[in-house]
């Protein structure tokens, strides 16, 4: 399983600031991870939350599950402690996405507290960067899959 793990406002995609995220629909974007993880053979669950305990407690069961997420923390990347202490406990490869690229915007959305603690981060292609992220991690998984069958382990 990867979650896909949306912070607040990007319900509002489509409608929200779309000079800055485009005219993409939050349905949109979601049926785009769905159809992506089905064509690379991926479970894939959608969220999206206003709301920060949500996000911590959606964290916490992909921990405890092993499990790889996408995650675009939105404004709490910026600032919020709890969402970073809580994607630090995955167990699983955390790849943190921004539709628009932060370092070009407001200087405070330069800095990303949840960054130190994701395998890797993608900012700016916009919703494209979704479908990069599950990619990736489709192709690491593969990869983690070969190395272990070539040494002769299940």
């Amino acid at each position: 399983m990867i979650y896909v793990l949306n912070g607040p406002n990007l319900g509002r995609l489509g409608t929200r600031e779309p000079a800055v995220y485009g005219s993409t629909t939050y349905a949109d974007l979601e049926r785009l991870c769905l159809e992506t993880g089905a064509r690379l053979g991926l479970e894939v669950q959608v969220r999206q939350t206003d709301a920060e305990f949500k996000m911590i407690t959606w964290l916490h069961a992909a921990a405890d599950e092993g499990a790889d997420v996408v995650l675009n923390p939105a404004a709490w990347s910026h600032y919020n402690i709890a969402i970073r202490d809580a994607a630090a406990m995955l167990r699983g490869r955390l790849i943190e996405v921004h539709i628009s690229n932060i370092h070009t915007r407001e200087e405070f959305r330069h800095h990303s507290v949840i960054s130190a603690v994701a395998a890797g981060v993608i900012a700016g292609l916009g919703v494209d960067g979704y479908r990069l992220a599950l990619e990736h991690l489709a192709r690491f998984a593969a990869e983690a899959a070969t190395s272990v069958n070539s040494v002769g382990h299940p």
